[in-house]
């Protein structure tokens, strides 16, 4: 293969494809439990955190002019293995060299204070663990997690960014492959984002799902108290309030009157 300046020279999108999906077997005989990027649609993500994860990396300006050159790697299978641990991405790329690029993403555990304030925003507004898994949550809660800086999300000064390629750019399009290979990897599996943000998921649903039952418990007894307190007043003011039963509205207060009548009669009859 021949090199200009230092690089590979140009390789069609064909040929790379069928050089990644040589990679890929060269590497299942070594290694089964490979996982390469497969997208399968004309869309690279399409769940909420998956769309969400490459939305937070296109709108910063560090990455915004160069994550855009992954787009056709990852889409072209060139991703032949991504592996996710917390805190850590590692890859193989295939590129024009004859051998896959090896890259590597360190990503920093989301800071303490941010994911306190988050779980207390959250208090009472998330049903279930599924539903934040699927991204179905208050477009409030939405904002919430994608905030700049106060999200959950990172921001490009908490991503280390390494490829063994020669382009000497923070981001090549290796890494940028990569990371969209994430947003993927997100859509096929919510749970990774916070493995790999190191945070405790359960106990943001644990606190926003206790928020809730209090809450619903305080109306609870609101609602047993204004009944308790409407008969009260009733009997002590003697006022007529009116109630629905099955045999229509009833005012309280009637109750011993229609008792008195219904002796009356009673006695009557006796006589």
């Amino acid at each position: 293969m021949s090199f200009y300046g230092g690089f590979p020279e140009y390789v069609p999108v064909a040929e790379r494809r069928k050089q990644a999906q040589k990679s890929m077997e060269q590497l299942k005989k070594k290694n089964p439990n490979i996982a390469p990027v497969i997208i399968t649609g004309r869309r690279i993500t399409r769940t909420w955190w998956g769309k969400s994860w490459c939305d937070n990396l296109e709108r910063y300006s560090d990455y915004a002019n160069r994550i855009g050159r992954g787009r056709s790697y990852v889409r072209n299978g060139a991703v032949v293995d991504l592996q996710m641990i917390q805190g850590k991405i590692s890859a193989l790329v295939q590129g024009s060299a004859s051998k896959p690029y090896q890259v590597h993403i360190a990503i920093q555990p989301l800071s303490k204070d941010v994911w306190e304030a988050i779980i207390k925003n959250c208090a009472g507004k998330i049903d279930s663990l599924q539903e934040l898994m699927e991204g179905k949550f208050p477009k409030a809660l939405s904002d919430l997690f994608t905030a700049k800086g106060t999200g959950l999300f990172p921001a490009p000064k908490e991503i280390t960014l390494q490829c063994s390629c020669p382009d000497s750019a923070r981001m090549c399009k290796h890494v940028a492959a990569v990371l969209y290979g994430v947003g993927v990897r997100l859509d096929e599996d919510t749970a990774l984002f916070f493995m790999l943000r190191n945070v405790n998921v359960e106990k943001l649903i644990s606190e926003t799902i206790i928020k809730k039952s209090h809450s619903l418990l305080e109306k609870s007894k609101a609602r047993g108290r204004r009944v308790i307190d409407e008969a009260d007043i009733s009997g002590v003011f003697g006022i007529e309030i009116e109630t629905e039963t099955e045999t229509g509205p009833v005012r309280h207060g009637q109750e011993s009157d229609t008792k008195k009548l219904a002796g009356k009669r009673d006695r009557q009859a006796g006589n």
